[in-house]
């Protein structure tokens, strides 16, 4: 790829999402915008790079956008976090919302392992929650993957990458090769499509913030104007989750690490004792 076409590209993926390429990623736009060229009838990337020099084609840098901002997800990634919200960020809750209200926020939701996994762990207490009102919502920058994610259609794959067997059997039915996840759960959680970059203005004020592996796509400045915004919507006893290869430190003094919880963290304000 000639460098002023992948110039090009980052500076059109850095405008509309967010996203910082780097030259070690050309295989990845290779690899995910030649489908998109072949699909529109096009000869190549090379024409797909005209075309979007040429014509402005908002739904072309549409698709484009989605197919370099969908990034895998699975159940239960990585534990700890799930660990830490059932048994510290919940009871901690638990305990100071006496209106009996929890409002949750997955920033890049993708397919919807992640909320369906916090859905899941409720519903596992639900003796605790029955009574709370206690709504998940879940965004992502791609209508497509959304589309998905509202289904809760998945591959023998995707149920086997995290997912206990025991919540597979209680909350899945198999349908030939597809494991749907059941209604109850599935009603759980809320999903719009929604862009980091726009105004945070429309989700309202949370007390849990789920926003993992999104950052690391991010450049410096980029991250900053995140997390400042985040930490305006974010209640000040609320709980943000970050990746394990992310970190505010040096980024923002918006937010402060919980001590011995890692991937955790509290608005810089926030009581010592606040997780404890």
């Amino acid at each position: 790829m000639r460098t002023e076409d992948f110039d090009f590209l980052a500076k059109l993926l850095k405008q509309r999402s967010g996203l910082m390429l780097t030259q070690d990623k050309v295989y990845l736009l290779e690899s995910r915008l030649t489908p998109i060229a072949r699909e529109r009838g096009l000869a190549g990337l090379d024409e797909l790079i005209s075309k979007l020099r040429s014509s402005r084609d908002e739904g072309l840098m549409n698709d484009v956008t989605e197919a370099m901002t969908t990034n895998e997800s699975f159940f239960f990634r990585d534990n700890t976090p799930f660990d830490l919200f059932r048994d510290h960020v919940l009871p901690m809750l638990e305990k100071r919302r006496t209106n009996k209200k929890i409002r949750i926020w997955c920033a890049a939701a993708s397919t919807g392992q992640e909320p369906y996994s916090l859905a899941m762990i409720l519903k596992e207490n639900w003796h605790k929650w029955q009574s709370w009102n206690i709504e998940i919502i879940a965004t992502d920058i791609s209508a497509q993957v959304l589309d998905k994610a509202k289904r809760g259609h998945y591959s023998q794959f995707e149920v086997q990458r995290g997912l206990p067997i025991q919540m597979l059997i209680k909350y899945f039915k198999q349908d030939g090769e597809v494991w749907k996840i059941s209604d109850e759960i599935r009603r759980m959680v809320n999903y719009r499509e929604f862009n980091l970059l726009d105004n945070f203005a429309s989700l309202g004020q949370c007390d849990i913030l789920f926003c993992r592996n999104v950052l690391i796509y991010f450049d410096q400045p980029t991250k900053s104007d995140v997390l400042g915004r985040m930490s305006q919507l974010l209640a000040a006893d609320g709980a943000l989750f970050l990746g394990s290869a992310e970190t505010v430190l040096g980024i923002t003094d918006k937010f402060r690490p919980v001590r011995s919880r890692r991937g955790l963290y509290v608005q810089s304000a926030a009581p010592d004792d606040l997780i404890t």
